[in-house]
């Protein structure tokens, strides 16, 4: 292993509030194989040696390696050691699928709970990533997604109001006696509506005040936060931001090829 490598990966390690160790050496390793400073195919370090160099126990190492393993970015040899993958996975969930879908999965139902469907103006945030102008009015989606009785993430969905669909929306958005949807299965429902393709951004961070009185955590528990992009015809049409809990436990996430 080369010095960059041990001066990079011996760099104090700092974790955001809630985060496991765990997933922060795990971040750190991920970002020394995404970055090629662990070259494709290469030997990693033991368990003891990477302990050392990043200052954590060999238990925190070797469920941090776990985690890369499955999610492809290393590999073990019996008896040899790991190896960083000689190719390396797309990063996030390019398979569009609403969110209810991918935490209730193929045997459990997910009800959804909608708090808003209003229009409201764009952000900086959410304008570029359905195509329109700061502050222009969006349909914007609120739902929380329950299963079993217990609250386990907090959507919001964003698209521009001038879309072919837009009538259809009123009408849903407006309909008591539908059953409540997420937006992305409103509008994959509508005939004529070719989605895609889509990409979807991970990362970590807290539940914060208004999201944990929702699904019933403290403000400083971790959250997984799926931030999806949806594209029709070439450009920006739908943007959703989906905060999961931890409860939600194990998710099967689909990729493209």
């Amino acid at each position: 292993m080369t010095d960059n490598a041990v001066q990079f990966l011996s760099r104090p390690i700092a974790t955001q509030p809630g985060q496991p160790l765990r997933v922060a050496a795990y971040s750190r390793i991920a970002e020394a194989i995404r970055t090629k400073i662990l070259p494709p195919g290469s030997l990693l370090p033991t368990e003891t040696e990477l302990g050392t160099m990043m200052d954590v126990s060999r238990t925190v190492i070797r469920e941090a390696l776990m985690l890369l393993e499955e999610d492809g970015l290393t590999r073990a040899r019996r008896g040899v050691g790991r190896f960083v993958a000689d190719s390396l996975p797309r990063i996030g969930i390019e398979h569009i699928r609403p969110f209810d879908q991918l935490l209730g999965g193929t045997e459990q139902d997910i009800q959804v709970k909608r708090v808003a469907a209003i229009k409201q103006p764009a952000s900086e945030f959410v304008a570029p990533g359905i195509g329109v102008q700061p502050d222009e009015d969006v349909w914007f989606w609120e739902s929380v997604l329950i299963r079993n009785g217990e609250p386990l993430a907090h959507l919001q969905e964003n698209v521009a109001q001038g879309i072919p669909e837009a009538e259809a929306l009123a009408e849903a958005a407006e309909a008591p006696t539908l059953p409540a949807s997420t937006l992305l299965e409103v509008l994959g429902g509508l005939p004529g509506a070719a989605l895609g393709p889509g990409e979807c951004q991970i990362s970590l961070s807290t539940a914060g005040p208004s999201r944990a009185k929702l699904l019933g955590l403290r403000p400083s528990d971790p959250v997984l936060v799926l931030t999806q992009y949806v594209r029709r015809n070439g450009a920006p049409f739908y943007l959703a931001k989906c905060l999961v809990a931890a409860k939600a436990g194990h998710l099967s996430v689909i990729q493209s090829s």
